[in-house]
């Protein structure tokens, strides 16, 4: 079992329940509403990291837990957004860590408003050839970034971010809840490869919202 379908499992019904892409004034309710949901999610992180058998920290070779950091859960970093998919979706090289190619498909992007402006945070999926193999893969979209944080509060390679499998209705909102973005397990444990987002992923706003750096020098 791992860390997305663990998480998925507890969060993707409270996590789906705002219904409207643009930028709106959000209610008190639905600000405690997203601050308690993202809370959640961080103990949930907490508890797999330190308990699950999968976690990378319990991986060969172990490595000592000492706890997450994140930035203070804020609403303003929280949207929804229908899946942008691309009229003629590419396959790209993504690189992992330890410097092997990788082969996604770029397939789409969501729209979010920071500072006033919209920006897009890609959207990609495994190919066709990686899904013959699993096919419960078919239905995952891959959404990773960095920002102006990268390298200073939060880990140099970037941060993912979990989104509810692909649905087929094209006006489905999906929830981009930015104060869940986290660190992928080469942040913790150096056994571990992770793919490294491109510079078409690069989001040129500061994002100081969920994981920062796990080792902060």
């Amino acid at each position: 079992m791992n860390f997305l379908f663990y998480i998925a499992t507890a969060a993707l019904i409270t996590l789906t329940s705002c219904t409207n892409e643009s930028p709106r004034a959000v209610s008190t309710a639905d600000s405690l509403r997203v601050i308690n949901e993202s809370l959640g999610y961080r103990r949930l992180s907490e508890e797999y990291f330190q308990n699950h058998p999968s976690s990378p920290f319990k991986s060969d070779p172990p490595v000592q837990y000492e706890g997450l950091r994140w930035y203070p859960p804020d609403v303003g970093f929280y949207f929804t957004s229908k899946l942008h998919r691309l009229e003629h979706p590419e396959t790209v090289i993504v690189f992992g860590t330890k410097g092997e190619p990788r082969k996604q498909l770029r397939y789409g992007y969501f729209t979010i408003g920071i500072e006033e402006q919209e920006h897009r945070l890609n959207v990609y999926k495994f190919t066709s050839e990686d899904i013959r193999l699993r096919p419960e893969l078919a239905r995952t979209l891959s959404v990773w970034f960095t920002d102006e944080t990268t390298g200073a509060e939060t880990y140099p390679v970037g941060r993912y971010l979990e989104i509810e499998p692909e649905v087929d209705d094209a006006d489905h909102l999906y929830v981009v809840n930015l104060n869940n973005a986290h660190n992928p397990y080469c942040a913790y444990n150096p056994a571990f490869s992770c793919a490294i987002p491109t510079r078409e992923d690069r989001l040129p706003v500061a994002i100081r919202a969920g994981e920062m750096n796990y080792h902060m020098e």
